[in-house]
């Protein structure tokens, strides 16, 4: 029979074009999948190198059904609901960020064909095995975060192909052998954090476009080098605390023109150097360098950074007196100096009244410090402990 096009006639009952759109539309072919094929397998094969039974029902992989549905088909209503975001025009992946449903398996290499995926995240699940060094067949990838999982072996340096990688979060894994020589190589990237891996060697040279440096609980050790951090003009923050770094932190470490937060505890520096601020501008707002060797007296420059309200060296072998400067300051509030050596009085501005600061000055060899005042928590040392300290000449006086 001839086909004839639908052409609604003006004298016709509005309730019978209705029913006839009605009808076409029920009668159009179902929309076909659009995702490119290579794109299809590789998540295939991120499934299946997934342990089963380690996928709830409730889950995002659980919807995930390449027998009735595909990938970046919509609506989705019942299949591959969640975890996956394609590209506007429904052909690519362009991201896959899993929920935190105890998924339990290896990283296929496969992923590397996924080579539009701008965002990997298998955050807070149990990843384990290495990390694919094909991971760097992804030109579009801005961030990879495989954080909170079980993931071993060394850092493939392969990653530091990615050049348009802008966040890098490999923490809470049991990572283990030297950061990638070629770290630099990362040229976009802004955050960087390998915290509480089984991490060993020295600090490379850094990305120079980086904003953040999480380095926590590793076995770094060495010297923390100039050249590491040369050309890092917007870097923020650093966090090294719970490594191995020893010798002499210089003076122009606090001087990066963007540092903001400086954690560098429980590590064994044995001398720290602090010049005044460049023209007295500096951003720097926290430092910690407790639980160190430093020796030496507490750096009085550290006063002359207006906009520090948080300066930790407690628990070093720090001696001489309190610098005066600490309680002159305008914007320190915590101050922790306990755990040393220090001696004479504290300033008297301490414990004015309208001088509010926390933190304690407690457990060193410091004399007339109020027990009326917190600041002064925990007792000082014993006079034998402080004579020992300084040679058996007794306690000695600023």
């Amino acid at each position: 029979m001839e086909k004839k096009d639908f052409k609604p006639n003006k004298k016709q009952n509005p309730v019978s074009i209705f029913n006839a759109l009605c009808f076409l539309l029920l009668h159009l072919p179902l929309a076909q999948g659009l995702t490119f094929p290579p794109d299809i397998s590789a998540l295939k094969a991120f499934k299946a190198s997934i342990n089963p039974t380690s996928i709830p029902s409730w889950s995002c992989l659980a919807s995930w059904d390449f027998a009735t549905a595909d990938p970046c088909a919509t609506p989705r209503r019942t299949h591959f609901t969640c975890a996956v975001t394609c590209s506007p025009d429904s052909t690519r992946v362009t991201q896959i960020t899993l929920d935190p449903a105890g998924y339990s398996g290896q990283l296929s290499p496969l992923v590397s064909r996924l080579t539009h995926l701008t965002n990997l995240d298998l955050s807070d699940n149990k990843f384990f095995g290495s990390i694919p060094s094909s991971i760097s067949s992804l030109p579009s990838l801005q961030s990879l975060t495989l954080k909170s999982n079980s993931f071993s072996g060394s850092i493939p340096d392969s990653v530091t192909a990615l050049k348009s990688l802008e966040s890098l979060d490999l923490s809470h894994n049991s990572l283990y052998g030297p950061l990638p020589k070629t770290l630099n190589s990362l040229s976009s990237l802004r955050r960087l954090d390998l915290s509480y891996n089984r991490l060993t060697g020295f600090l490379p040279k850094l990305p120079y476009n980086l904003l953040e440096l999480a380095l926590k609980g590793n076995y770094l050790s060495g010297y923390i080098s100039e050249s590491s951090f040369d050309g890092l003009a917007q870097l923020e923050v650093v966090e090294l605390s719970e490594n191995s770094f020893t010798g002499t932190l210089g003076a122009w470490f606090f001087l990066l023109p963007s540092l903001q937060q400086v954690d560098l505890a429980n590590n064994s520096f044995t001398r720290v150097e602090i010049s005044k601020p460049q023209d007295g501008n500096s951003d720097l707002v926290a430092v910690n360098l407790g639980f160190n060797k430093i020796e030496g007296n507490p750096p009085a420059s550290f006063a002359d950074y207006p906009l520090l309200s948080s300066l930790s060296l407690r628990y070093n072998r720090m001696r001489g007196s309190i610098p005066v400067g600490y309680s002159k300051t305008k914007s320190l509030r915590r101050l922790f100096l306990d755990g040393n050596f220090l001696i004479g009085k504290p300033p008297s501005d301490f414990f004015a009244g309208e001088k509010s600061v926390s933190g304690s000055l407690g457990d060193n060899c410091l004399e007339g410090c109020p027990g009326s005042s917190q600041l002064c928590s925990p007792s000082q040392k014993s006079y034998a402990a402080c004579k020992q300290a300084y040679g058996g000449k007794g306690k000695p006086r600023s």
